[in-house]
C-alpha cells in the first residue's frame, strides 16, 4: 500500500488535499510517552500555509485532533489516529485540469492510473498538503528521539542562486541547530535568509517560482543503527525523503561531490577521541554500509521549483488530444522549500526512530 510506511513504527496517511480531513494513523509508538502538544503545535505551524508572503495564501490552521491512542496527554500503546480537518477549500479552482494536465504535476500520470476517478482539486492525494499528517508523525517521534538525546534539525541550504553555509559534517552539534534562524527563513545567516526571501519575491511577482536545497542532520546517533543491502539508514530515509512532492534528489555525506575525489581525499580517517572510535573528517555523512558510525549523520534533498506558475504553459487536451495553452488559478508557494525544512525533519525522526527500534533486536 503506498500509503503506509515502516517497519517498526508503521504510519498510514489519509486523505486528499480538499477532502474534509487529512491524517495519520502511527501503529507501534511506545506506551506511556507523554507528547508535548505545545511543542508539537509549534512544529506543525513551522509548516502550515498562509504563515508568511512567501507562501500560498490558503489558510489552514493545521490544528491536530487526536482520535485514539492518547489517554490523559500519554501514548496508551493503541494506534495512535491524528487528524487535520480541512476548512479553506476551493476545489473550484481546479475545474479546467480535469481536461488538460498541468505541466510538472502528476495530473496526466494520475490519469494514465486512475482513468479520471482521481480527485482533482488541489492535486487530491498527490499534494504537498499531505505532509501535514507526516509532521504529525514526525513531530511525535522527533519528541521520543529528544527524549533519547538524538537531535535533528534542517536548515535551507539554498533557494536559487542563494546559498547558505552548511553545517560542519564533523562537529555540528545540537547547540549549533538550536542557534538556527527562523525569520524570514530557516537559515544558518540570516543575512542569506533574507536575499533567498528576495529571490522567492521575485519569482512569485514574475508568475513564476524557484526552488532550492534542504541539509538535515541527526546528532547524537549511537553507531550502529541500520542495515546492509535494502534496509540501510540511506535506503530508509530516501523512501521516506520521497514522499514529500517536489523531493527530486537526495545525497548523504560528500553525495555527488565525492565522484570527482580520489579515495585518498574522500576517506574519512579513523581516530579515537579517547573514549571511542570517530572519524577525523565526515564525508561518508555518519553512514559507512547503510550502518551509522557515530558521526552526525548530514544529508541533502533538492527540491523543484512549484510547477504551478502563472505563465501560460502548453498542454494537451485529454478529450481530443490537441495541444493548447494553459493558464493555472488557485493560491500556489512561488518556492515549497520554505514549507519543506520541517518536513525534512519529519521524515528523518520517522526513519532514525524505526531504524533505532529495529537496533533494539538485532542480536541475542
Amino acid at each position: 500500500m503506498s500509503s503506509c510506511w515502516g517497519n517498526n513504527i508503521k504510519i498510514s496517511v489519509f486523505g486528499q488535499s480538499h477532502s474534509p480531513a487529512i491524517g495519520v494513523v502511527i501503529d507501534g509508538l511506545p506506551a506511556g510517552f507523554h507528547i508535548d502538544m505545545e511543542n508539537l503545535d509549534a512544529f506543525m505551524q513551522r509548516r502550515a500555509p498562509g504563515q508568511s508572503g512567501l507562501t500560498t495564501p490558503r489558510k489552514e490552521a493545521d490544528t491536530v485532533e487526536f482520535i485514539s491512542g492518547i489517554i490523559n496527554g500519554k501514548t496508551c500503546g493503541a494506534p495512535l489516529c491524528a487528524m487535520i480537518k480541512n476548512t479553506n477549500v476551493r476545489p473550484g479552482d481546479y475545474s479546467e485540469i480535469s481536461d488538460t494536465p498541468r505541466p510538472g504535476h502528476a495530473d496526466f500520470t494520475a490519469q494514465a492510473k486512475f482513468h479520471g476517478f482521481q480527485d482533482l482539486s488541489g492535486g487530491g492525494h498527490f499534494s504537498g498538503r499531505l505532509t501535514a499528517p507526516l509532521c504529525v508523525a514526525g513531530g511525535i517521534c522527533l519528541q521520543i528521539l529528544d527524549f533519547k538525546g538524538i537531535h535533528i534539525g534542517a536548515h535551507i541550504e539554498r533557494i536559487a542562486d542563494v546559498s547558505d553555509q552548511r553545517f560542519d559534517p564533523a562537529f555540528v552539534s545540537a547547540i549549533d541547530l538550536q542557534k538556527l534562524s527562523y525569520e524570514p527563513l530557516t537559515v544558518i545567516d540570516p543575512a542569506i535568509g533574507e536575499a533567498m526571501a528576495e529571490r522567492i519575491k521575485k519569482a512569485g511577482e514574475d508568475g513564476d517560482s524557484v526552488g532550492g536545497v534542504i541539509e538535515c542532520a541527526v546528532i547524537g546517533l549511537p553507531e550502529g543503527i541500520g542495515d546492509p543491502m535494502f534496509d540501510g539508514m540511506e535506503n530508509r530515509i530516501a523512501s521516506a525523503a520521497f514522499a514529500i512532492p517536489g523531493i527530486k534528489g537526495i545525497e548523504f555525506g560528500n553525495g555527488f561531490d565525492c565522484a570527482s575525489m580520489r579515495g585518498s581525499e574522500n576517506n574519512d580517517s579513523f581516530i579515537t577521541d579517547g573514549d571511542k572510535i570517530i572519524t577525523k573528517t565526515n564525508n561518508h555523512g555518519g553512514i559507512l554500509g547503510g550502518i551509522t558510525s557515530g558521526m552526525p549523520l548530514i544529508f541533502r534533498v533538492a527540491v523543484k521549483p512549484t510547477p504551478s506558475i502563472s505563465i501560460t504553459q502548453k498542454t494537451v487536451s485529454f478529450s481530443d488530444n490537441k495541444e493548447t495553452d494553459l493558464n493555472i488559478h488557485g493560491r500556489h508557494d512561488p518556492c515549497i522549500v520554505p514549507r519543506a525544512v520541517p518536513c525534512v525533519e519529519a521524515i528523518a525522526a520517522l526513519t532514525v526512530y524505526d531504524a533505532w527500534l529495529s537496533s533494539k533486536n538485532s542480536c541475542i
